[in-house]
């Protein structure tokens, strides 16, 4: 079974991305739109490293959105919007409204669009039968313009026609006499009576100053009354409808928020399913009305919605292992996967587009995406290209660096007449400015997470042209790499930091007591190795560790 509300596909990078990650969801969304796919959007699952900010900055391309998670939530199973009714509406009103959207439920709100309450056939029910129990009295709460929309009545004389007040309704069926008798027990102020064409109850009720007179079967007040029934200064309505329909009718012009359930609260877009799901089993009507931050009425979200697919998808590029993906993708229909890394754990349920080819970066593969499908590279998205490029290969230094890395490196610089060497000393500066960011930070700025067998460690990544100033702050580095090894429950936490004059590298790791053996590299000195010529995580470093790690089992 499938929810036919439109969905939106995310393009989304792996955790703590990269320039490369969050450049080539951008790119692609761009290349999907171009090619007259709409629903794509452009994501990121953290924070952008000051290098990526640089470039989007640069070149004024948006962002990719940041979505933290893909845990279930209220948003991706609700369809769409809904159908509110103001609170003054009447309840006749809003029942029609109801069986119109042929919905269970209907969100009432104010006149802002703010939530007041839910109403349902079972409040709707509740209401009526207290409203009609025999043993009470008949009392509604209604005014004379909701009498007479409810009705269509035509009005004759119309008094503080929108004051609201709680009236008992009072059928003139039995003879003069009698009906007197009964009129006068009542207090006339606040009482509603239901008459035919008879002109002896009409001047009664006059004389009596009740508060509404209903002349039912389209009759009309008699015109030597008017006078006396403007200057008495009740509203006189003409129903088309005979006695017992009107009566029955009246009792319905009460206005919705008085018969609908106030019992029943909102929920928010961003809530998750674990906490909306005994909601709405506790729900007399199984659906739940979602509201935005300012408590205004967005959609509505039903027990059924639950077993459809959610109304979201995603396409994942430059990753394909689920311990790197966004918190939450496997709930999800992957549609794509564009990468440029080892085969990864994550399962399709279906048949997908899988682009990986071992290139340099997966902006490689998006840009030629674009030559491929014959679609013309914008300037702005060609140049972030071209810098995601040069941030994942070093400048086209790195051993991951291929003949089809320089080739597009090439087209690029070419249209969009960027020299490709003073755009790499400018990513490079962008990338040096570390002083004002926090040890944690620079860890999770490019982590990824990998695991063998019943093992798992991570590995973050910075580039530096002064790797020894980072050195310098080795004490709070390991700190925070302990804690991101608890964290992860992993052998070791380490930070990869790359000099991209010399290209090579140090590597300063956390590790288990249990394990202190684990990592086998020259020691500079405690917590700290010698990388030497080695500059790519991806096809150098993770595979020796890989190995190193794969011992302990």
């Amino acid at each position: 079974m499938t929810n036919c509300t439109k969905k939106n596909v995310y393009i989304i990078g792996h955790r703590n991305p990269d320039t490369d990650s969050v450049v080539s969801a951008a790119a692609y969304a761009r290349l999907k739109a171009e090619s007259g796919e709409t629903d794509c959007i452009a994501a990121r699952a953290g924070k952008i490293t000051p290098q990526t900010e640089y470039i989007f900055n640069r070149f004024k391309v948006p962002v990719p959105v940041y979505v933290p998670d893909l845990i279930p939530k209220t948003s991706y199973y609700m369809s769409g919007g809904c159908e509110t009714v103001n609170e003054h509406t009447s309840l006749w009103g809003a029942i029609a409204k109801m069986e119109d959207c042929d919905k269970k439920a209907l969100p009432v709100v104010d006149d802002s669009g703010k939530y007041k309450a839910l109403l349902h056939y079972n409040s709707f029910a509740r209401s009526v039968l207290h409203l009609l129990d025999p043993q009470k009295q008949t009392a509604v709460l209604t005014s004379a313009s909701l009498i007479q929309s409810t009705l269509n009545a035509q009005p004759l004389i119309t008094k503080d026609a929108d004051t609201l007040i709680k009236s008992s309704i009072l059928v003139a069926a039995s003879d003069f006499e009698s009906f007197k008798k009964m009129l006068d027990s009542h207090k006339t102020e606040n009482l509603i009576v239901i008459a035919g064409d008879r002109a002896d109850v009409h001047e009664y009720c006059i004389e009596a100053k009740i508060r509404t007179l209903v002349i039912t079967s389209g009759f009309v007040l008699k015109k030597e009354l008017r006078e006396k029934a403007e200057k008495a200064g009740l509203s006189v309505l003409a129903s088309p409808y005979d006695t017992s329909s009107t009566a029955m009718l009246i009792v319905y012009s009460t206005p919705v928020i008085a018969t609908a359930d106030t019992s029943t609260n909102p929920v928010k877009a961003t809530d998750r399913l674990v906490k909306v799901r005994p909601l709405l089993a506790q729900s007399p009507s199984r659906c739940l009305p979602v509201v935005d931050d300012d408590n205004k009425v967005i959609g509505l979200i039903e027990e059924n919605d639950l077993v459809h697919e959610a109304n979201i998808e995603a396409i994942l590029v430059d990753h394909n292992e689920l311990s790197q993906a966004v918190e939450g993708i496997e709930n999800y229909n992957i549609r794509e996967i564009i990468d440029h890394h080892r085969l990864g754990s994550i399962t399709t349920k279906q048949p997908i587009t899988f682009i990986n080819k071992p290139v340099g970066a997966t902006c490689t593969l998006v840009a030629n995406l674009y030559r491929e499908k014959r679609i013309s590279i914008p300037r702005d998205i060609a140049s972030i290209l071209l810098c995601g490029i040069l941030a994942d290969t070093l400048g086209l230094q790195s051993i991951t660096t291929t003949d089809i890395d320089r080739e597009t490196a090439e087209y690029l610089s070419n249209i969009t007449d960027l020299d490709i060497s003073n755009l790499e000393a400018d990513i490079t500066t962008a990338s040096s400015q570390l002083d004002a960011i926090t040890t944690g930070e620079i860890i999770r700025q490019d982590m990824k997470e990998y695991k063998e067998g019943k093992f798992a460690f991570t590995v973050s990544q910075i580039e530096s042209a002064n790797p020894d100033r980072l050195l310098s702050r080795k004490k709070d580095f390991i700190k925070d790499l302990d804690i991101e090894r608890r964290a992860h429950n992993a052998v070791f936490s380490a930070l990869m930091v790359t000099d991209i004059t010399r290209l090579t590298s140090i590597l300063i790791a956390a590790v288990d007591p249990t394990y202190s053996q684990v990592i086998d590299f020259p020691k500079q000195e405690e917590n700290v190795y010698v990388l030497a010529d080695i500059v790519s995580r991806k096809k150098q470093l993770v595979p020796l560790l890989s190995e190193q790690v794969e011992k302990l089992g």
